[in-house]
């Protein structure tokens, strides 16, 4: 008979890698399966100035560090693999990989993260990565002594406007209200930056360009008057998308595609739980994220401990693969 883990997590973001190194320190045989990047989002974070306890990190160290932590607890990780089924009714849920490998466990943990959100709109595609980007971390070297237009209102575009000043010779930040949804210290930081320009009450409309990217056109809402801008680049940063596109008829999900969770993380089906920016929530920080993947672990542990006292898992296994 294949391995049944107590935990099994899925995802290793902020939340996964937390709730990883709760659950493995609880001595629970923990298991955590990962599609993309070991970190997620974090990664993508350039500095992280607000972690508790840390004065300034990024993303790929504070992620790293997440990673040796729950390995050194005894947490196992797999990563580059692709889910293809998933079983999560029933006292023992299992997955199934596009190679045909089965992991089992008592309790499933969800932390499957998000993912950046598209403008949707006419050249956004064709200029993936020959202009557009949708990480300052990963492409901001490339536009050294460039000019680059910034779309996004909230904390991450305007704190990625201002790391993007390293690099570019002009940021101008676009947004599509007459103000910014960002926290104050945010809003004024980038206000005081020399090298950052605003244009409000206007949206994006199309990309325009031949092998790369050439213009911006624009709208200004208010007059409805279109503008075409030279550009070297644009960085998009218009929230996030749940990764759950596969779980819509395995666990209920609200209109926002995300995982409906209770206070203590638990979802619509017992003995899963979830974490991260896959849940309906207001703020997606790493901190709420790391608090998120510490309760789903404690609890997931409490289940765990009730269901071995009232003898849940005494019956075969075997028919829950079949």
């Amino acid at each position: 008979m294949e391995e049944i883990y107590d935990v099994m997590i899925l995802g290793a973001g902020a939340a996964g890698l937390t709730a990883g190194i709760y659950s493995s320190r609880a001595k629970l045989n923990t298991i955590i399966l990962n599609e993309g990047t070991i970190g997620g989002q974090m990664v993508l974070t350039n500095e992280i100035a607000n972690f508790p306890g840390v004065e300034t990190t990024n993303g790929y160290k504070l992620a790293n560090t997440m990673k040796k932590q729950a390995k050194t607890f005894g947490c196992k990780i797999k990563s580059n693999i692709k889910i293809v089924e998933y079983h999560l009714e029933g006292d023992i849920k299992y997955v199934k990989l596009e190679d045909g490998k089965k992991f089992q466990s008592k309790t499933t943990i969800l932390a499957t993260g998000g993912k950046p959100r598209s403008l949707n709109i006419p050249g956004e595609e064709k200029f993936k990565g020959t202009g557009i980007s949708y990480c300052a971390t990963c492409d901001g070297d490339f536009f050294t002594n460039k000019e680059i237009i910034v779309v996004g209102g909230g904390n991450s575009a305007l704190e990625e406007a201002v790391n993007l000043t390293k690099f570019a010779s002009k940021v101008t930040i676009l947004h599509q209200f007459g103000y910014f949804q960002a926290f104050e210290h945010a809003v004024q930081e980038a206000k005081a930056n020399p090298k950052i320009d605003f244009i409000m009450e206007s949206e994006p409309r199309e990309f325009i360009g031949d092998d790369k990217l050439k213009k911006i056109k624009i709208e200004h809402i208010p007059t409805k008057k279109f503008t075409e801008i030279k550009i070297d680049g644009v960085f998009i940063f218009v929230g996030y998308l749940p990764n759950t596109d596969a779980l819509k008829n395995v666990v209920k999900l609200n209109e926002y595609n995300e995982i409906v969770v209770d206070a203590d993380m638990k979802t619509s089906i017992q003995g899963v739980f979830a974490a991260g920016d896959c849940i309906a929530k207001k703020y997606r920080q790493v901190t709420t994220a790391v608090a998120e993947g510490a309760i789903a672990a404690l609890i997931t542990n409490e289940y765990l401990q009730n269901q071995k006292k009232y003898k849940f898992f005494t019956h075969d296994t075997d028919h829950f693969l079949r």
